[in-house]
């Protein structure tokens, strides 16, 4: 395995925006681009490359093949299509599904023992499919999750509080959609609970549920807006591959393999986790109030339907 050696599996928007922040942060030895378009993905590689000059350190940019996985030390994969208007998240899971299986299939073939970082959407679903194909052991294998969601909380809190959003302390949990929730008694400003700084300076409680509220519409308006969401993935994604490579024991709320805690099993979902050289350290699991929990069960339940109705299909075909 080369260490600092990454794979990036789709060349669109998201993946080009975490290639071009590895770029502008540094701390990458390898970055190896692979796309079913192979002139975009030679065009990819001239367009980072020419930048090199102004980059913090020295990084091998090259179009490749699923080959370069074989000792790549994380493999990155964006690939899929996007929902179209009119398409249900079904639909959308199963076109999916069949495009990541594939993609596993090849990156096994060369292999690879090294950390998948699946983003594909829908994401807890993708990660799954790509757990279940590699058979690689659950916690080298990790979901993009609510990394996103929770930056965009931490970015609302940190605006409407005036504080740096580095400085607050909350995660979203649940499915990277709809059914995602903020556990509120186990978020913090510095070190101090929100709900009593909330209190403290006379801040209604529905002000922060509204948040969560705009945070769970902010991509439907920035698609609105501008098609596509990727700089804040793109930056999510970089943020999460770097506490790999340092082997920071970072806690993220990626889409990680429930084995019975939270009551759940046998599903990838969102929850705080620490993140090291070995993909999931462990999970951080907390302590939910009656009305978090049904919530998270909400979440499980609604990626395990959707799950049975093809996805374990499409997984078990030869």
């Amino acid at each position: 395995m080369k260490k600092g050696k990454i794979v990036l599996v789709g060349t669109g928007f998201v993946g080009m925006s975490m290639a071009y922040s590895m770029l502008n942060r540094g701390g990458i030895q390898e970055l190896v681009l692979i796309d079913i378009d192979k002139d975009k993905t030679i065009g990819e590689e001239m367009d980072l490359s020419h930048g090199l000059p102004y980059a913090p350190q020295k990084m091998i940019i090259k179009a490749g093949d699923y080959d370069e996985c074989k000792d790549a030390q994380i493999v990155v994969i964006t690939a899929g299509v996007a929902q179209k208007p009119g398409q249900t998240r079904l639909e959308l899971a199963e076109v999916n599904a069949k495009i990541m299986k594939g993609i596993t299939q090849s990156i096994m073939a060369s292999g690879f023992k090294g950390i998948i970082i699946v983003a594909s959407n829908p994401v807890d679903l993708m990660t799954y499919v790509v757990a279940k194909v590699s058979g690689l052991p659950k916690n080298q294998v990790i979901g993009s999750g609510t990394v996103l969601d929770t930056a965009r909380l931490r970015y609302l809190i940190g605006q409407y509080l005036k504080v740096s959003s580095k400085n607050i302390h909350a995660y979203i949990m649940g499915e990277h959609g709809d059914s995602s929730f903020v556990p509120w008694d186990h978020c913090y400003v510095g070190c101090k609970k929100i709900i009593d700084v909330m209190k403290d300076n006379k801040h209604p409680m529905e002000n922060l549920n509204k948040i969560h509220e705009d945070v769970v519409n902010a991509a439907y308006e920035i698609i609105e807006k501008k098609k596509a969401t990727y700089y804040g993935i793109g930056m999510a994604l970089n943020r999460l591959v770097r506490a790999v490579l340092d082997d920071e024991n970072s806690i993220l709320t990626v889409s990680t393999y429930l084995e019975n805690q939270y009551g759940q099993d046998d599903i990838y979902i969102g929850v705080p986790t620490i993140i090291n050289k070995n993909g999931v350290r462990e999970l951080v699991e907390l302590e939910l109030n009656k009305e978090e929990q049904e919530k998270l069960d909400n979440s499980c339940k609604l990626i395990k339907e959707m799950r049975k109705q093809s996805i374990d299909k499409i997984i078990d075909e030869k």
